[in-house]
């Protein structure tokens, strides 16, 4: 198995020419079908967000640190108590990702008639939103709902109706620098919540969420036992 940081190296020699010819052979076009912004049956829109993004929106939107993030699901119970190792996004009360919004359809056929989904803060999105549905085959490195359902080179396409529509030039590479900077930027959360953790002893009726900062409250303030 790799080391976290041989794998950090690899990702920051990423070339971000090489991921836009993947990402370009792939294809992609977001349909604003707000399919990855939602919840999937019963289960919460759940997607990664780190500590500075949550900072870094926060202060964006004049929000709190729980209006943007909460203590991710895995690992636990069924009432929000235990220990986990990352954020994710906030959801509103349907489990839908709570920066989201859809307007109506029109009625008549087509994809309108479904409504048309947009992030409500789209030019301060994370970047595990920014580059949604894709992924680099890297050891430590995430890979968002699910398995993969195409690939080129170290690109991988997770499942999105828009897979296969034709994307430019510039997009591609816009995208495919967001993929590099989430990549490293996973590995480097990753190797932090290694070397930051310390056990705690988490009261029955807590969360506790150990990341690259050491251990917090759902807050985000720091856990003190």
């Amino acid at each position: 198995m790799e080391r976290l940081e041989d794998e950090l190296d690899r990702a920051r020699d990423l070339d971000v020419g090489d991921l836009a010819d993947a990402i370009e052979a792939i294809g992609f076009e977001c349909t604003r079908c707000g399919g990855c912004c939602k919840s999937a049956g019963e289960e919460a829109h759940t997607a990664t967000v780190f500590p500075d993004e949550v900072r870094e929106l926060a202060a964006a939107e004049d929000l709190e640190w729980r209006d943007v993030a909460r203590p991710m699901p895995f690992g636990l119970d069924d009432e929000g108590h235990g220990e986990t190792f990352e954020w994710a996004l906030q959801t509103d009360d349907c489990g839908d990702c709570t920066f989201y919004e859809e307007s109506p359809g029109s009625g008549d056929d087509g994809d309108e008639a479904r409504g048309s989904g947009a992030c409500t803060v789209h030019e301060n999105r994370p970047l595990i939103c920014r580059t949604y549905p894709f992924s680099v085959a890297l050891g430590g490195t995430s890979q968002p709902m699910g398995e993969a359902v195409d690939e080129a080179g170290m690109v991988r396409a997770h499942e999105c109706e828009g897979l296969g529509r034709d994307i430019s030039r510039s997009d591609a590479e816009e995208l495919a620098a967001a993929l590099k900077e989430r990549a490293v930027t996973e590995l480097e959360e990753a190797i932090g919540v290694r070397d930051a953790y310390e056990p705690v002893d988490a009261g029955a009726e807590e969360a506790v969420v150990h990341d690259s900062e050491g251990a917090k409250r759902p807050d985000g303030t720091p856990y003190r036992g």
